[in-house]
């Protein structure tokens, strides 16, 4: 009975860890399309240009299902209550300030650029950016306890488990040769899978038998093994958020500030005359070079984070890492919906990590990269180089990509033979009821 419990709360655990890595995304998720809406909303009014409205645009349309998503994600009452200030912040800021600030914009009134209403909105969206923190804060700390309590109850599941194989091993030698067959085979299993698992094979699991105590050992086995992965899943999602917010930072600070440089270097170019040539050919020269480190800057952030995998997701996001590519990458895509940012975001650094091994060591002259998503996510990426890549778990170089497939239950499978090229098959099972509804058409 203790083992039963032990095993059903640690289920319970599971549950709810998942509830919460669902709510911190979502959060995140929210946050970013109010970054968006700021960020497109302020380009804007310094420009004056349509196309800097895109982000603001795409965020205010993906915003209503959002909130809904946001709100429903949240696992306490309290959190709840706090997803709810949020969501009427969000709303007042959008409703009562960026619409009627853009429709300003648009009708030439001189005081849509006015100090105040500069203020008044930085001033919103740091409350609500403060909110965010509030909120995420909680729910990490829910996570952490439910971590906390998941670790010992998996402990005494594995006493428990020992103390059922140590009962079955006294009879083994009573047994008979189908009892032998019954017993000895999954203990095997069970000590072959714990090898793996020792080697960094967080994936395995042992399946069910019919003998009591080796099931409930595979059971715990299974517990501490799903701990394990969901702990190198949890460190991948804190890398994931960390690079998203390293990224957007540099999109709204840094490159923000050299686009405001560089628009007033322009406009104090035009107030120049021509005739004034050394002073013209400083101007000019200081514009170019503003716009080489706004291009620099934005490269960086991409190879960060790409702002596309935010917004278009993940076949989007390969799709300009292949225009981008040195060599001719053609990309086919059956990518019909959105998955969690953290599989998008460690699926596309996969991607990028084998087209940059193809182009550095490969020697190829194509690549071919195909998306298809079902009830798995498979990835197929095969170039025409030289080939004789090594497995991934004998230290190729490929054992980080490895690493983040097996976070997720997935395979990587790797076929180079020599002078023959090299096919890698990435493979991700997604289970029903996972996947992010695709927020942008």
């Amino acid at each position: 009975m203790v083992l039963l419990w032990a095993i059903d709360d640690a289920n319970d655990s599971t549950s709810a860890r998942r509830a919460s890595r669902t709510a911190l995304v979502e959060a995140g998720t929210m946050e970013q399309l109010l970054v968006d809406l700021e960020t497109g909303q302020r380009g804007f009014v310094i420009t004056k240009r349509e196309d800097f409205l895109q982000p603001w645009q795409a965020a205010r349309k993906a915003l209503p299902a959002e909130m809904r998503r946001f709100g429903d994600s949240a696992t306490t009452p309290a959190q709840r209550r706090t997803a709810e200030q949020i969501t009427r912040g969000v709303r007042s800021f959008l409703d009562d300030y960026s619409i009627p600030l853009v429709e300003s914009v648009r009708r030439g009134d001189p005081a849509a650029s006015g100090l105040a209403v500069t203020a008044e909105g930085k001033r919103r969206v740091d409350t609500l950016r403060d909110q965010f923190d509030a909120y995420t804060a909680g729910e990490r700390a829910q996570l952490a306890a439910r971590e906390d309590a998941a670790g010992a109850n998996a402990h005494r599941a594995v006493i428990a488990a020992g103390v059922g194989i140590a009962a079955s091993t006294a009879l083994v030698a009573a047994f008979t040769v189908l009892q032998h067959r019954a017993v000895v085979r999954p203990v095997r299993g069970a000590a072959a899978a714990a090898g793996r698992l020792a080697g960094g094979d967080l994936g395995v699991r042992i399946p069910p038998s019919r003998v009591a105590e080796i099931d409930a050992l595979g059971a715990s086995f299974n517990t501490m093994a799903t701990s394990l992965q969901d702990s190198r899943r949890r460190t991948m999602e804190s890398v994931e958020a960390v690079h998203r917010r390293t990224a957007r930072d540099l999109h709204d600070g840094a490159q923000q500030r050299l686009v405001s440089l560089m628009i007033g270097l322009r406009l104090a170019r035009e107030m120049i005359p021509d005739t004034d040539t050394p002073v013209t050919e400083l101007m000019d020269q200081s514009i170019d070079n503003a716009q080489t480190a706004i291009d620099e800057l934005r490269e960086l952030a991409r190879g960060i984070y790409p702002l596309v995998l935010t917004v278009k997701g993940l076949a989007a996001a390969v799709e300009d890492l292949a225009s981008r590519c040195p060599i001719p990458a053609v990309v086919r895509s059956e990518y019909p919906r959105r998955l969690s940012t953290t599989v998008e975001s460690n699926v596309y650094f996969v991607v990028a990590e084998a087209v940059t091994n193809a182009v550095k060591h490969a020697q190829a002259s194509r690549i071919d990269i195909s998306l298809d998503l079902t009830d798995v996510l498979r990835i197929h990426i095969v170039d025409d180089g030289v080939g004789g890549v090594g497995d991934a778990t004998a230290g190729s170089g490929l054992t980080g990509l490895a690493d983040r497939v097996s976070a997720f239950d997935g395979t990587l499978t790797i076929d180079s033979p020599p002078g023959a090229g090299t096919s890698l098959l990435v493979q991700i099972p997604i289970p029903p009821g996972t996947e992010t509804p695709s927020r942008l058409n």
